[in-house]
């Protein structure tokens, strides 16, 4: 770890958490702590279920049951089943009362107020100064909260990837896109030790994935890199592309390549900036217009 930047990050989190009321017992003057105040505000007035607020908080079950319970004692919040209003009585949902709905309101609206108190003492240049500073800020954070993992290509959220990745290239490709006339990729070419399916989750929700197929006395290929536009710019797709190569220079491979799309420009000069450079046609892939390769380092580098 490089000890000046962890000291700077430490710095920033006290500076932040100082500033912003994290340390009041009564945020807002509200008589509840900031934990509770995010929760009533993330349930809103539409309510939310359960699993998609402890999804979307970075919370434990545990630790949300107790949130919820204190505002439920408030009278601030109902916890039951979505049946209660129409919808899966397996999923649980909270929904505010008459009381938390003008608890929300207020809130809100010192809310507004509040952020107007760190505004206000700057000049117009730096409000926007900080104001950019913070959208920058903000990006960057939700980089670091991507995870990364290997996940069976038959699960459910894997499949809703590349399902995304199918429409997106059909919408983007000259002749549209028909799997039955692109090489198969069979589920058991990307699980161990065959090869392996990365799947990119923020807040537990799907945003992008990866594969790689160890040949056999061939290079490794990497097949079905996609990144949602949700997350586009990140960074998402570079770090999904060296876990890849990472992946096969750990079991031995020297070297990847891919086949790709003339209409993906974005991904082509991710190939080439990553250090692939382009060679002759290795497969028969009817989408495909351009052929890459990129030697590996023991490292994956």
């Amino acid at each position: 770890m490089d000890a000046e930047l962890i000291a700077a990050v430490r710095r920033f989190n006290r500076t932040v958490t100082q500033r912003v009321g994290a340390l009041d017992d009564e945020y807002m003057a509200r008589g509840r702590p900031l934990a509770q105040a995010r929760l009533l505000w993330e349930i809103g007035p539409g309510g939310a279920e359960v699993a998609a607020l402890r999804a979307r908080l970075g919370l434990d079950s545990g630790h949300l049951s107790r949130l919820l319970r204190t505002l439920e004692g408030d009278g601030l919040v109902t916890v039951g089943p979505a049946d209660q209003i129409g919808g899966d009585g397996r999923v649980r949902v909270a929904a505010l009362t008459e009381t938390g709905r003008a608890e929300w309101t207020e809130l809100d609206k010192r809310s507004d107020e509040f952020a107007w108190t760190i505004l206000e003492p700057l000049a117009a240049h730096r409000r926007q100064r900080l104001v950019a500073a913070m959208a920058e800020v903000e990006r960057l954070l939700v980089a670091s909260m991507v995870a990364i993992a290997p996940c069976p290509p038959s699960d459910p959220r894997a499949r809703a990837c590349v399902r995304a990745y199918a429409r997106e290239v059909a919408r983007r490709f000259d002749d549209g896109f028909d799997p039955a006339r692109s090489n198969p990729v069979n589920d058991d070419a990307l699980v161990p030790p065959a090869g392996v399916f990365l799947l990119a989750t923020l807040n537990d929700e799907p945003v992008g994935c990866g594969a790689v197929k160890l040949h056999r006395d061939a290079p490794a290929e990497i097949k079905r890199v996609w990144v949602s536009d949700a997350v586009r710019g990140l960074g998402l797709g570079r770090r999904i592309l060296g876990d890849l190569e990472r992946y096969a220079a750990d079991r031995g491979w020297t070297a990847v390549r891919l086949d790709t799309n003339r209409n993906l420009t974005e991904a082509i000069a991710l190939y080439r900036a990553a250090g692939y450079h382009e060679i002759e046609p290795y497969n028969t892939e009817h989408y495909a217009h351009h052929w890459f390769e990129k030697k590996l380092a023991p490292d994956g580098t």
